[in-house]
């Protein structure tokens, strides 16, 4: 009777948030575990097929969502938390909002986005079949603090779930060293060559996490990620299960799973490494993976993700919450050789994280490339962004805390496009500005 109450409050509380303007992606959850805990335990005996959860640094919505997308395309019943409400509460309203008013729930997969911190507390309700783990960074430090307390939250998780299947960025020191643990199997994705140009980029695990010494790499990608080795103890990239070769960064990008070829209409280099996520755990739950280009198609990206809105001139958000995210943004934004005005708003609520000295780690003066034509800050940070790139020497042509303001601007400028950069609580109200201009997504 408890569950039933608990499922019937969260249609309730869905279906009033949702009159109000409400996402109602979390909330409901929240109020029906205070009445039953227990609502989404035993969540894998509805699910006939199998169970694929998906944690990391930066990715993870997008690799959720398309891997959700993928398995809908081949016409499979899948449970997703879309909306990327990715703890328990969050979980616990997906599951009741796809719940029948008595309590009867029937899927073939479930795919679900899961926040680090919270991975040990999920999995003491739901066992997951297969987890993807996409890459670890420094984010939120006052949250997470730094990387080895992820990582050994993460190896708490893991502990708890026997036989568990593993696909792991091979790319990533910090992803592979979970393919040691006892009770996994491990398959490693990854990105077989050198693309991208070796600069001096900020490496986020520079140190082995088996032997901590310093790792010495045959080329990277970005950030920690490429051909790692340790001199020391031979902790090395893996042997990849799911191969990229043969990339092509222009629109749309090209190169080859596994030497098949791959046509995509999705910007950033990055994206590659969600697309071969999804591609390995596909492959690993046995599903066939020769039609994976058709299935993602349909696809459209979940809102700020290199989202484009159509105005005179196109504006295109992207969702940036730590120094690898930001510097990939800035490199895609730099491959677009179109004159350009770049808005970037930092905000620093809870969510956020309250500690912004994270804006030091990132390789802001990279921005200022020869297209650029005007730079514009916003955000409650816009003064400590501002001053960040002061101290880059790269000038600031205007501060507002007006984000219409600063869009509207843009707008009037001869630019050909705008890219507006934004972290997480500065993304749904930007999408609400750009929408009130009339942009069409």
């Amino acid at each position: 009777m408890r569950k039933l109450l608990a499922i019937w409050l969260g249609k309730i509380l869905t279906i009033v948030g949702k009159t109000v303007g409400k996402k109602s992606s979390s909330s409901p959850g929240a109020y029906a575990l205070k009445i039953c805990p227990d609502l989404v335990k035993g969540l894998e005996k509805c699910v006939s097929n199998g169970i694929i959860v998906t944690c990391g640094t930066n990715g993870k919505t997008t690799t959720n969502n398309l891997m959700a997308s993928a398995l809908e395309a081949k016409g499979y019943k899948v449970i997703c938390n879309k909306l990327g409400a990715n703890m328990l509460s969050g979980i616990a309203t997906t599951v009741l909002q796809e719940m029948s008013i008595f309590g009867k729930l029937k899927a073939d997969y479930a795919c679900l986005e899961i926040d680090e911190a919270y991975t040990p507390i999920v999995f003491d309700y739901v066992k997951p079949d297969v987890m993807v783990i996409t890459n670890l960074f420094r984010d939120q430090l006052d949250r997470y603090g730094e990387i080895d307390i992820t990582s050994d939250i993460i190896k708490r998780a893991i502990k708890k779930v026997p036989n568990l299947k593993l696909v792991l960025n091979g790319d990533d020191p910090l992803c592979v060293q979970f393919g040691r643990e006892e009770n996994v199997k491990a398959y490693y994705y990854g990105i077989s060559e050198k693309v991208l140009p070796q600069l001096d980029d900020t490496k986020e695990g520079r140190f082995c996490p088996v032997c901590g010494e310093e790792q010495k790499y045959n080329y990277y990608h970005y950030s920690q990620l490429g051909d790692f080795y340790c001199p020391s103890c031979g902790f090395k990239r893996p042997e990849i299960d799911f191969e990229v070769k043969n990339v092509s960064l222009d629109t749309p990008m090209k190169f080859t799973i596994n030497n098949q070829p791959m046509v995509i209409n999705y910007k950033g280099f990055y994206n590659i490494y969600n697309l071969i996520a999804v591609y390995g755990a596909l492959n690993v739950l046995g599903e066939k993976t020769d039609d994976f280009a058709k299935l993602l198609t349909g696809y459209k990206p979940q809102i700020g993700r290199m989202q484009e809105y159509k105005f005179n001139k196109p504006v295109i958000l992207s969702l940036s919450k730590n120094p690898a995210g930001f510097n990939q943004a800035i490199a895609t934004v730099n491959t677009d050789k179109r004159k350009k005005d770049v808005i970037i708003a930092i905000n620093d609520k809870a969510n956020d994280g309250r500690d912004v000295s994270w804006l030091w780690d990132v390789d802001f003066d990279k921005i200022a490339d020869e297209n650029l034509n005007t730079l514009t800050t916003t955000g409650i940070r816009v003064y400590d962004i501002s001053l960040r790139f002061k101290y880059s020497d790269i000038k600031v042509d205007r501060m507002t805390q007006d984000m219409a303001d600063a869009i509207t601007k843009c707008l009037e400028m001869d630019s050909e496009v705008v890219y507006v950069l934004v972290n997480y609580t500065a993304l749904y109200s930007t999408e609400a500005v750009l929408k009130k201009l009339g942009g069409e997504a």
